[in-house]
């Protein structure tokens, strides 16, 4: 299925299916991260390994209130300020975060942490609203090759086996950098 409609695409969220939606910069796949059957279908669809984890996406910062409560107040204000603050032509940024017993294992990968970004992409806002909570976000791509930069680029890796959500893509030419909230370590620069 290809649609425009948010409502019909977080609609495929919850009956369990995997999405390609665009993202800041690239395409994205995404599922319930609750779901392991649609989880582990991303993982088939990329080639990739359970344990390297994957980013969460949200839509506002109500929706990882959790996983910020246990923060140093100062690191706290710094990743609010990163999501609060962020032009629409920035490079996104996605924080590692204490994760919580919320947060499933197979999220986390090996990793005692969880990736969290909270997006001001418009499409993704929305989408993440509509399903009321975060959602899976990985780059649309086989394991090595580019990630889909395009719809036509995302259906010609994954081609009619899972749902579209057309859109543009948001003014960022990167894909986000990753740092470590805890330690201010760059884990992707």
């Amino acid at each position: 299925m290809i649609t425009t409609s948010v409502t019909e695409a977080a609609e495929c969220l919850k009956q369990g299916q995997v999405l390609a939606y665009p993202t800041e910069a690239v395409w994205g796949l995404g599922c319930d991260p609750y779901n392991q059957e649609a989880f582990l279908e991303i993982l088939r669809l990329k080639q990739r390994p359970i344990e390297k984890g994957v980013i969460l996406l949200a839509a506002h910062l109500g929706q990882v209130e959790s996983l910020l409560v246990n923060l140093d107040p100062d690191i706290r204000a710094q990743v609010e300020h990163s999501w609060r603050n962020q032009a629409a032509s920035e490079r996104a940024t996605t924080w590692l975060l204490p994760a919580t017993d919320e947060i499933p294992t197979w999220i986390k990968g090996n990793h005692p942490k969880v990736a969290v970004r909270v997006t001001n992409h418009p499409l993704c806002v929305a989408l993440c609203s509509a399903f009321d909570r975060f959602i899976v976000s990985t780059s649309a791509n086989p394991a090595g090759l580019e990630p889909a930069r395009s719809l036509q680029d995302a259906m010609q890796y994954f081609h009619q086996d899972l749902n579209y959500l057309n859109g543009d893509l948001g003014l960022s030419c990167e894909t986000s950098r990753i740092l470590d909230a805890e330690t201010g370590a760059v884990i992707r620069s």
